[in-house]
């Protein structure tokens, strides 16, 4: 099997739309939480957002649209997105440069992309709308193309020449998981020497106050207050939005071009499902316990191995508490890794979380810091024997694990390792 390193990275998010603003915001627990003015206009019960700053989307139409001046997007490249297309376009070209990959090895058979995307809700009213209440032949001509799941890799794939493999997936918030997962197996096969892993949602009315419906989002009105994974007072999760992109890169290839960064290697990863109900995880944690004992068998790695694990941990009553039974069930009491949720910082970015989140840990690996579970006041007694960092520590994970969770139980956790002199850290 080909060993995959991950050889660059790119962020659109609330707490940064750059890798050093993200990293410097990780370093220091600030968060990315504010007073959504969206929420406010429509007098919403629920007031808060991990915002997407220097990006504004007044009307459906892309004319409209505001975002950074730093790159010129062709309008027929423009014509056909979503907002979640524009934010992983931005993190794509970050991406790309931060990998230093000419044109010639992002438009390559051997180069392929792995999508997550919810979709765009809004787009889809918009366009359904039209059509509906104005006639068949007034839903606009790109209408079937960015209001659709599949509407990233849609855009994607011909804005960046994408020659190699390339699908999208939608399994709830542990897409882009699957994605990464995905794109490991494609490298290790030998079938891409190179995979865009990208993971983008919407940040905006219609991605994320359906979830009212379900009581999972926190009411608070005060952007320090929520959301707070793990606290004894939790109230529900944050949406957001935005994209990240992982390159993920076969190491002889990036050996062989002189690679400018290595920051990890993508070690293993499981998958299981709890089959149990459609909204809520299994109480006992046996699925999520699963595809972390799978990761790690992937890996070939034990327990005790890891040092760090960036927890799903959206801030709900009842998944918080399901994943903390999953961490029991691997890590034995008081000998498991340092635990936190970045969700805390960022908000929920749903089908982007697993990409993001795996991002922030080959920071955390690369960089040497732990991240921080914010804003707990009083931790959970049910967290007793796991430890949650609230506080910075004086301590470099070598191994960390990301998990992910969707509705329907699907479980994906996937293991990454501190890359150290050329070869793996032990």
């Amino acid at each position: 099997m080909h060993r995959a390193v991950v050889t660059g990275l790119g962020f659109i998010t609330s707490i940064g739309n750059s890798r050093p603003e993200v990293s410097a915001n990780l370093r220091a627990g600030r968060h990315g939480i504010a007073v959504f003015p969206e929420f406010e206009v429509i007098k919403a019960p629920i007031k808060l957002a991990g915002t997407i700053k220097g990006f504004d989307f007044p009307t459906a139409e892309f004319e409209d649209w505001k975002y950074p001046s730093t790159q010129k997007i062709p309008r027929e490249t423009l014509r056909p997105m979503s907002p979640n297309s524009l934010y992983a376009w931005f993190a794509m070209q970050e991406a790309i440069t931060d990998a230093g990959l000419p044109p010639a090895l992002v438009s390559n058979v051997d180069t392929g992309l792995m999508c997550a995307s919810g979709g765009s809700m809004w787009m889809a009213y918009e366009n359904l709308h039209a059509m509906v209440t104005r006639g068949v032949q007034r839903c606009p001509p790109m209408g079937i193309i960015n209001g659709i799941p599949g509407s990233l890799y849609v855009n994607l794939v011909p804005a960046f020449h994408i020659k190699g493999a390339s699908l999208g997936f939608s399994s709830a918030c542990a897409s882009s998981a699957h994605s990464l997962g995905a794109a490991l197996d494609l490298i290790r096969d030998g079938r891409q020497k190179i995979v865009f892993v990208v993971g983008a949602e919407d940040c905006n009315k219609f991605n994320i106050l359906p979830f009212a419906g379900i009581r999972a989002l926190s009411p608070q009105t005060d952007p320090d207050l929520a959301p707070r994974a793990f606290d004894q007072k939790r109230d529900g999760f944050v949406g957001t939005g935005g994209a990240t992109v992982l390159v993920v890169e076969q190491l002889e290839h990036a050996r062989q071009r002189v690679a400018p960064t290595i920051y990890a290697e993508v070690t293993g990863w499981g998958q299981a499902s709890d089959g149990y109900n459609v909204l809520a995880p299994d109480p006992e944690g046996s699925g999520l316990a699963r595809a972390m004992e799978l990761a790690l068998t992937d890996a070939q790695i034990t327990a005790g191995d890891v040092d760090y694990l960036n927890a799903h941990a959206t801030a709900t009553e009842f998944g918080d508490r399901a994943e903390i039974e999953a961490i029991k069930k691997v890590f034995p009491a008081g000998t498991g890794p340092l635990v936190s949720s970045t969700k805390s910082l960022t908000g929920h970015g749903l089908s982007l979380a697993g990409a993001m989140e795996s991002a922030f840990c080959c920071l955390a690996l690369h960089e040497g810091f732990t991240p921080i579970s914010a804003k707990i006041t009083e931790l959970d007694p049910m967290c007793e024997g796991v430890s949650i960092v609230t506080k910075p520590v004086d301590a470099a994970p070598t191994i960390a694990l990301n998990n992910s969770s969707g509705f329907g139980g699907a479980n994906v956790s996937i293991v990454l390792q501190r890359w150290a002199d050329g070869a793996r850290a032990a």
